[in-house]
């Protein structure tokens, strides 16, 4: 497969645990993917929606929340992201865009899957899957102690997620997920220890071979 301005666009997903410097890649992957004129739409989850931005409360502990209810709202965000009819990325996809997504339904996965049976997160988004999966999924995979310490050199306030021992188990849970996927989803681990540079060159060596202006 290859990107082409005129044709289907492309989705692209980066995963990864708290720390682990997935959200530097998108920028790095959408500033390439503009060098190449492929004019990349960059968003994430949760969304700047009404429901995104209650999300966003609840993990900063401003808002109390049971995790089965953060969950199920996760899902909706998810699918207000994909069909809004302002920036449904859904549409943008099929109009031939280019979206990187900073994180998605295997998020849901990974992060739930602490507090209830992963089966159960799968279910509440599997319409979200039917309505648009990605191209590729990115997973930088870093060691949890060392995103640990990316987190507390960089921020003064820990949301409810960041903790070693959930940020161990969340990747084993990411992990997991792949695993049950490996059939019906496109997934890259990609090494995230290194220099914000040269985990950039592994991910475009991931994604370039598909692109038809590479």
């Amino acid at each position: 497969m290859s990107f082409e301005s005129s044709g289907p666009g492309r989705f692209i997903v980066f995963e990864g645990i708290d720390g682990s410097g997935k959200s530097t890649q998108v920028s790095r992957l959408g500033r390439r993917l503009d060098q190449k004129g492929l004019d990349p739409v960059i968003t994430c989850e949760p969304s700047d929606g009404p429901v995104g931005r209650l999300i966003r409360q609840m993990l900063a502990g401003d808002l109390p929340v049971d995790q089965r209810t953060l969950a199920a709202m996760f899902a909706a965000d998810r699918t207000d992201h994909l069909l809004n009819g302002v920036n449904g990325v859904k549409a943008q996809v099929d109009a031939g865009r280019v979206v990187v997504c900073d994180r998605y339904y295997f998020s849901s996965y990974a992060y739930h899957a602490q507090f209830m049976d992963m089966e159960q997160v799968i279910r509440m988004n599997q319409h979200n899957a039917e309505i648009l999966k990605p191209w590729v999924t990115l997973f930088i995979d870093v060691d949890p102690a060392l995103c640990l310490a990316r987190i507390k050199a960089n921020r003064d306030q820990l949301d409810m997620y960041e903790k070693i021992d959930i940020l161990k188990a969340v990747r084993g849970h990411y992990l997991d997920a792949f695993g049950r996927f490996r059939d019906e989803e496109q997934v890259i681990i990609v090494d995230g220890n290194g220099s914000p540079e040269e985990v950039e060159e592994r991910v475009w060596e991931a994604v370039s071979p598909a692109l038809a202006t590479s």
